[in-house]
């Protein structure tokens, strides 16, 4: 009997990155107007919605604004870590929520979802004012998205622009004086030159990759791994970047599945302009695995590039975790390692069965592959 996996719908990868996910910026051409090291740009909020009203920045104090909106589920996520943390270094830290980006949302709206968060948001929340901050810190520092998070320091300069997760890593070292707000500067400039420019050159190698949709999806491989080359001979530290090592492992794995294999093992543990393209990996093989003959080694450096990915998901209660797993035990299967399998999907099954709603039929599914791991043999 030939094991299949049970329903599970193609999710093509290959076209989701390709989307634009990184704003433009030109190596030395644009800046954005709110960096690292910069004045912190005023106050303007609507009305403080909790805590202590905060009108400017006091010299000698260190805020950490975070900008949300009700309807981001990162976001809320985020909220009680940012609340230990705030209770952590109370009398050392000014945690600062501000409400951003809501449509037609009345403020007592606003103020009835921060009830129902009760001490989760434990820290002073104010909404923007027409659009000040909004305009001045979230899109002035150069990306659109939320959460952010700016922390400003005891100087009133911005010392760091990022995402709410790091914020563990970051705080101490403000607090302590070991912030190098120099070299801190320099290493978001360069992130954004790489981001840009694995997202330029995303777009140029497209033109190798053939048509997913139809008889000529292989493309002309050769000749993107040619193209790559030429690329990381004029910038060396594009190599393992997201969108060049999709391209890179994609290419390989049409043409020399064992180079394939050791490039992504190291394409996975190598951070570039963010973290290790653990999911390129899974994007090529999810891509092609129906189209290609993929060797064991592939699916167990899938599988390796899954476990990653549950590893490092920052809010694993708003993704949906259990689905990873199931894959990931197919391709543990599909690596013939049949232990590895029967223990990812029973993950798959309790975590699906930890939520307090959860589809029965897809427990149903996971229940169902899990019966048949256990019974047929890798071989068949």
């Amino acid at each position: 009997m030939q094991l299949k996996l049970i329903g599970i719908a193609k999710f093509n990868l290959l076209v989701l990155l390709s989307i634009t996910i990184y704003s433009s910026f030109a190596q030395n051409s644009q800046s954005v107007p709110l960096n690292i090291g910069d004045d912190a740009p005023g106050l303007e909020v609507s009305q403080w919605l909790k805590g202590n009203p905060i009108q400017t920045f006091e010299k000698g104090k260190v805020y950490v604004l975070e900008f949300w909106a009700t309807w981001c589920k990162p976001c809320i996520a985020a909220t009680p870590h940012l609340s230990t943390l705030a209770r952590q270094y109370r009398n050392k830290i000014i945690v600062l929520g501000i409400d951003v980006y809501e449509k037609n949302m009345h403020i007592e709206k606003v103020k009835s979802f921060m009830n129902k968060m009760g001490d989760l948001m434990d820290y002073s929340v104010a909404a923007d004012k027409n659009k000040f901050m909004e305009t001045y810190w979230v899109k002035g520092s150069g990306n659109d998205g939320i959460p952010k998070t700016i922390i400003v320091n005891e100087d009133g300069k911005v010392a760091w622009i990022g995402h709410p997760k790091d914020l563990e890593q970051v705080i101490p070292k403000i607090l302590d004086y070991t912030w190098d707000i120099k070299q801190a500067l320099a290493k978001r400039n360069l992130n954004k030159y790489l981001a840009n420019l694995d997202d330029s050159l995303n777009y140029e190698l497209m033109i190798y990759g053939g048509d997913y949709f139809k008889q000529d999806y292989i493309g002309k491989p050769d000749a993107a791994l040619l193209a790559i080359n030429e690329i990381v001979m004029k910038e060396p530290r594009l190599k393992y970047a997201p969108f060049i090592a999709f391209n890179t492992f994609s290419s390989l794995l049409k043409t020399n599945t064992q180079k394939a294999y050791e490039y992504g093992k190291v394409a996975m543990v190598t951070p570039t302009y963010e973290a290790p393209a653990f999911e390129a990996i899974i994007g090529a093989i999810e891509s092609y695995s129906d189209k290609l003959n993929l060797p064991e080694e592939i699916y167990e450096l899938g599988a390796d590039a899954y476990r990653m990915k549950i590893d490092q998901t920052p809010y694993p209660e708003i993704v949906n975790m259990p689905r990873y797993y199931h894959l990931m035990a197919w391709w543990c299967w599909l690596a013939k390692n049949k232990p590895k399998a029967i223990v990812a999907e029973q993950t798959a099954v309790s975590t699906l069965k930890s939520r307090e709603f959860y589809s029965q039929s897809e427990l149903n599914v996971y229940i169902a592959q899990l019966d048949l791991y256990k019974v047929c043999s890798v071989d068949e």
